[in-house]
């Protein structure tokens, strides 16, 4: 899900004003922050995080494998058969963590969050000053 949310995020963000876009670009890492800050607050709350992982198993699809040369046909057509692949998906799984560690990432996350805010007020003004409304 994660990986399809990324590209509709992309294309709404392109399809967002001048200054939408503007005000993206110059927020993206407070987005980023964001995020880490809302997964940190929620690995607290449940005293786990989690962790994804990707498993790989084989899938037999059907396929046409060439056929076999004779001497009365040195080019046969193909054949129906099955062919074995190999597929992954991504599963999550709960991970303990150190809940203290966890408390002191989320305050320097916090602080992150305040001195990009402040950093970022600027370009959002200039952003806004250029592409108005």
């Amino acid at each position: 899900m994660k990986r399809l949310s990324f590209p509709v995020l992309a294309l709404l963000v392109a399809c967002g004003t001048p200054q939408e876009q503007c005000i993206a670009r110059v927020t993206r890492d407070l987005r980023t922050v964001d995020k880490l800050i809302a997964e940190a607050e929620g690995n607290l709350a449940r005293g786990y995080a989690y962790e994804e992982y990707t498993v790989s198993f084989p899938v037999f699809e059907p396929c046409l494998r060439p056929g076999k040369p004779t001497p009365e046909n040195p080019s046969p057509p193909p054949v129906a058969g099955t062919c074995r692949d190999t597929r992954e998906e991504t599963l999550t799984r709960p991970k303990a963590i150190d809940l203290a560690a966890e408390a002191r990432t989320l305050d320097q996350l916090k602080a992150k969050r305040r001195q990009l805010a402040r950093a970022s007020e600027p370009g959002i003004a200039q952003c806004r000053a250029e592409f108005p409304e």
